[in-house]
């Protein structure tokens, strides 16, 4: 291989520069260089300023040919590549030439951007968000063995402590992009199971949910046990409560283990089951339980009170439940919750 390469460079001077920059690069490599010493190496070889941008730290590395960091605003790169991870784009790499691009930049920035990945990937398991679906299956599975679990985790970039985080997720947003928000400056994994998103982070801040999401958080734990309550907790959010804490849900979860075929039958959801094709009335009584205040409820949907009066006296008549008696209302809300959860 070597002697053919010799043959190679010997016919064509683009072919032996190309050759001498991916061996430049494999020295790097093998010497398990940091990113800024890349850069640093990088910038030397390219004589202008090189850089690198990680997406999970935000932080750009910009090194001038002299070896320092550069000083000087950015100026406009010449050449930029993605840097990818397991074909996820996790930054950027960059070279800052005044001027055209060199014949040789191309094949440069290829193989920094190569060389970043890999450093990435050594030092930072974490740079990364989205996961292979079957190893995230492999650590929340019940079916998966505690050896098994721990492997799977260990791959994922997890250590043993502290303890993770699992969120059932349904979303039009990209989950990286989800589980970066909710979980910042910390490990964080990704990977879509079937029409549910799953989320596994050591750090979760329900707050930074993006609009538009719906997600249910288990507490921290036995993962197959955490994702069978991210899953549960998924089941009751509502456009109104779109993100919830299992932990919050106290004994409203027992909700969840009831048949469906037993939730049918009772008159109550039965009744809820009814005005469902009313949006108006199943509006007005979803925010009316949520309040317990008829007065607030109008408030929130932007109606007199005595508009909201009269259509929860006729939503009353058609549940044949008291509403404004704490009895009735405590009936509304769980035959609510119990219809919400059928089918889903």
């Amino acid at each position: 291989m070597q002697a053919l390469a010799l043959r190679l460079s010997g016919l064509d001077p683009y072919v032996d520069g190309a050759i001498r920059i991916i061996a430049f690069y494999d020295t790097l490599m093998r010497r398990r260089v940091d990113l800024p010493a890349l850069a640093r190496a990088s910038a030397g070889l390219a004589e202008c300023v090189a850089g690198i941008r990680l997406h999970g730290t935000g932080r750009a590395i910009r090194i001038s040919p002299d070896g320092k960091e550069a000083s000087a605003p950015p100026a406009s790169a010449s050449t930029t590549v993605p840097v990818t991870l397991d074909e996820e784009e996790i930054g950027t790499a960059w070279l800052e030439r005044p001027g055209a691009p060199g014949p040789l930049d191309e094949v440069l920035l290829d193989r920094l951007a190569i060389a970043a990945a890999a450093v990435a990937e050594r030092y930072g398991p974490a740079r990364t968000t989205m996961a292979d679906p079957a190893l995230v299956e492999l650590a929340i599975s019940a079916d998966s063995d505690e050896a098994a679990r721990a492997r799977a985790l260990r791959l994922l970039g997890f250590a043993a402590d502290p303890p993770v985080h699992v969120v059932a997720v349904r979303s039009r947003l990209a989950l990286d992009r989800i589980g970066g928000l909710v979980c910042p400056a910390r490990q964080v994994k990704a990977a879509p199971l079937g029409d549910v998103g799953v989320i596994l982070a050591t750090t979760v801040d329900p707050a930074r949910f993006p609009a538009g999401v719906r997600a249910g958080i288990s507490t921290a734990g036995r993962l197959d046990r955490a994702w069978r309550e991210a899953r549960t907790a998924l089941r009751f959010t509502t456009p109104r409560e779109p993100v919830i804490p299992y932990a919050g849900l106290g004994a409203l979860a027992l909700l969840a283990e009831i048949p469906q075929d037993v939730s049918r039958d009772n008159a109550d959801v039965a009744a809820i089951a009814r005005i469902a094709g009313s949006p108006e009335d199943l509006q007005t009584l979803d925010t009316y339980c949520a309040t317990g205040s008829l007065r607030r409820a109008a408030d929130l949907l932007h109606l007199h009170h005595s508009s909201i009066a009269r259509r929860l006296e006729q939503i009353a008549k058609t549940l044949g439940i008291e509403l404004t008696e704490p009895g009735g209302l405590t009936r509304a809300r769980i035959a609510l919750t119990a219809w919400r959860l059928l089918d889903d």
